[in-house]
């Protein structure tokens, strides 16, 4: 077992930063600056391969992942990584995809379960899920 496996052993996944995976900038600031303003502490990744990188060095509370970037990796590679060196974290993710109408993006999506919600979505739909996946954030705002 590896130290960052020791770590997330040890540590509330609450307190952790959340692993935000989107190749698009505008769509990346909307997505961080939504999760910011609710309290959540935000990571960001510009593709898949990148964020496979930072959570083999580091430690998140969850992840958030567009299912295709750039790079050669996609949100399905994500999770399968997830599910080989951080199993804890698999049903802490949630896809964002605006490619429903692809048929391999689709397979992607339910073969591995993950809840999704598909582009554009307003801030509301957003936060809703991810309280629902990863719980209210310790410091989010009252409205």
């Amino acid at each position: 077992m590896t130290q960052a496996t020791k770590t997330t052993n040890l540590v509330s996944t609450d307190a952790l930063p959340l692993l935000l995976i989107e190749d698009e900038r505008s769509v990346m600031d909307f997505i961080r600056t939504a999760l910011e303003r609710h309290g959540y502490a935000c990571a960001t990744a510009q593709s898949a391969a990148e964020g496979i990188r930072q959570l083999e060095s580091g430690t998140f509370g969850g992840i958030i992942s567009d299912m295709r970037t750039p790079g050669g990796a996609s949100g399905a590679d994500v999770h399968s990584w997830i599910l080989s060196h951080r199993p804890q974290l698999k049903d802490r993710m949630l896809f964002i995809t605006g490619d429903t109408v692809n048929q391999d993006t689709m397979n992607a999506l339910l073969r591995t379960g993950v809840p999704y919600i598909e582009k554009p979505f307003r801030v509301m739909e957003l936060m809703v899920t991810v309280e629902k996946i990863f719980g209210k954030a310790k410091g989010a705002l009252s409205p």
